[in-house]
């Protein structure tokens, strides 16, 4: 797979997911700069987490204008796919390439710890994870501030009907309507998500403080977010 990453200021999960990508999907990655238009072709763009612009007026708000999101945007067209994960789950709402907004955490706080998932097997960007066992909840982490889901009720139930919902989480740590920490386009191209499986793949950066919801075997670190990128880069592929 040729996947593009776009940086903004205030990324800082560009490199993760590069390295993950390289690693362990053996994906040909190339970092694409916000300021710049995207003239390769690639089967994937995403668009990662951090703090675009230190996320003024709005998580994601001023991102979306970038010259890379307008390229993002034709991409999406053109029938590539698109992932993006935390602030890059903002960016894509706001760039209205998902719909719904995330607004503030109900409790007003930063969160920053391990959630388990429920995930949709009718969503093609789950689907894959069927592979692992019906029902099987995945551990990975979230870190945000504005991860608070919402939509409008007639749009939710349009989402509802076409199985857009991918994840929800088993706790809501944030208030987000019906528990969503993923969603899909309706065309099954994009997919944006607050939790972060990318730091959750490799079993050197896994949790492992009992503490925190880890257990202090090294053997016990948990790479939940291996299968659930594996599920996704799959639709990807299966997309374009």
């Amino acid at each position: 797979m040729k996947a593009g990453i776009i940086t903004f200021p205030g990324s800082n999960c560009d490199r993760d997911m590069q390295y993950v990508l390289e690693n362990f999907f053996q994906a040909q990655v190339s970092m694409l700069w916000h300021r710049e238009a995207v003239t390769e072709n690639f089967d994937l763009i995403v668009v990662p987490g951090g703090f675009s612009y230190g996320d003024y007026l709005r998580a994601g708000a001023i991102a979306r204008v970038a010259p890379a999101m307008q390229s993002l945007v034709e991409h999406v067209k053109r029938g590539g796919a698109a992932l993006g994960i935390c602030n890059g789950f903002q960016i894509l709402c706001e760039a209205g390439l998902l719909p719904g907004a995330l607004i503030r955490n109900q409790s007003l706080k930063h969160i920053c710890k391990d959630v388990e998932l429920d995930w949709n097997p009718a969503n093609p960007f789950a689907a894959d994870l069927a592979a692992n066992g019906a029902g099987r909840r995945y551990r990975i982490p979230v870190s945000h501030s504005d991860g608070n889901y919402r939509v409008d009720p007639d749009v939710l139930k349009e989402m509802q009907d076409r199985e857009q919902i991918a994840f929800r989480y088993v706790e809501n740590p944030n208030g987000s309507i019906e528990s969503i920490a993923g969603v899909s386009d309706s065309g099954g191209r994009v997919l944006g998500m607050m939790p972060h499986p990318e730091r959750a793949t490799d079993p050197l950066t896994t949790t492992l403080d009992p503490a925190i919801g880890g257990d202090a075997s090294a053997d016990a670190a948990h790479t939940d977010g291996h299968a659930i990128l594996k599920s996704l880069l799959a639709r990807c592929a299966a997309a374009v």
